[in-house]
């Protein structure tokens, strides 16, 4: 693959993520790869737009520990809203991701709408709990109609059961992986109207902290909800998503970043019920 249309390409997909519309596009924003020379470590210093990187104090991903979380009573559950949608699967360079080309339903954080605008994995998983790395990582990306982000982080496990939404998508995959073996530099493989259904199962426990995107240009201002729920996924199923992906980027996970003055908050279902519980016997 060619450097420098690689590059290109990254910065491209970053800005669209981001929605950082007041941004210049700059043809010779620099390579950013997860380890060496242009590693994690050395983002905020390859390009003056990718500063956050290093001088950012809302930094993602992080660790989550169970014994430092703020119960909060007052959070809501996580309102998904998705419907099926004219998709395409992507091979972007750095990771394997789905991007809507029509509405495909919304994300209701707090009385607030955020329009689902793509998805894509991260292997192994950016977010931590105890410490613990998982194998897979699905982000959710959603954005407002004023340009703010909040992504739904889905952790996965090693099991026998397969990713009912990645084996719907097997074949898709299946087709990225040729395209890049023909020397595509970005594979696009269309996949028609894309149910995500298997994504929007009820949520009875998350996290919610503020941070940013875990690639440069690391925008901040990221609302993340984590989903305590960590669910399965065969080896076979991570190994595919890795598949066609240049080797800089089969393992493409950011790692934790430190939390500072951020506090990390735990929506649990069965204490809202409770609240809501002793209320009505107060009354």
């Amino acid at each position: 693959m060619n450097i420098s249309s690689l590059s290109l390409s990254i910065f491209l997909l970053s800005l669209l993520i981001s929605g950082a519309s007041t941004l210049q596009l700059d043809p010779k924003a620099p390579l950013f790869t997860y380890s060496g020379t242009c590693g994690p470590d050395r983002w905020g210093s390859l390009s003056p737009v990718y500063s956050k990187c290093s001088s950012g104090k809302w930094q993602s991903p992080v660790n989550i520990r169970k014994d430092k979380v703020f119960l909060n009573r007052n959070l809501k559950p996580l309102i998904r809203d998705y419907r099926p949608a004219n998709a395409t699967l992507i091979n972007n360079g750095f990771n394997i991701g789905i991007h809507y080309e029509e509405y495909a339903g919304v994300l209701n954080v707090e009385g607030k709408n955020y329009t689902l605008k793509q998805l894509h994995w991260h292997s192994p998983s950016e977010h931590r709990i105890n410490g613990v790395q998982y194998p897979l990582e699905l982000h959710l990306v959603h954005k407002s109609d004023d340009g703010n982000l909040s992504v739904v982080a889905v952790l996965f496990q090693y099991s026998v059961h397969a990713d009912p939404f990645l084996s719907e998508i097997k074949e898709g995959m299946n087709e990225l992986y040729k395209e890049v073996c023909k020397g595509d530099e970005e594979a696009h493989i269309p996949l028609g109207t894309l149910d995500v259904k298997q994504l929007k199962k009820n949520t009875k426990k998350y996290y919610r902290y503020v941070g940013s995107l875990t690639t440069p240009p690391c925008s901040e201002s990221v609302t993340w909800n984590i989903l305590a729920k960590v669910r399965c996924i065969t080896k076979e199923q991570v190994d595919a998503l890795k598949a066609p992906l240049h080797s800089p980027y089969k393992n493409n996970s950011r790692p934790c970043q430190p939390l500072h003055e951020r506090k990390i908050e735990l929506y649990n279902e069965l204490y809202v019920k409770n609240k809501n519980k002793n209320k009505n016997n107060d009354n």
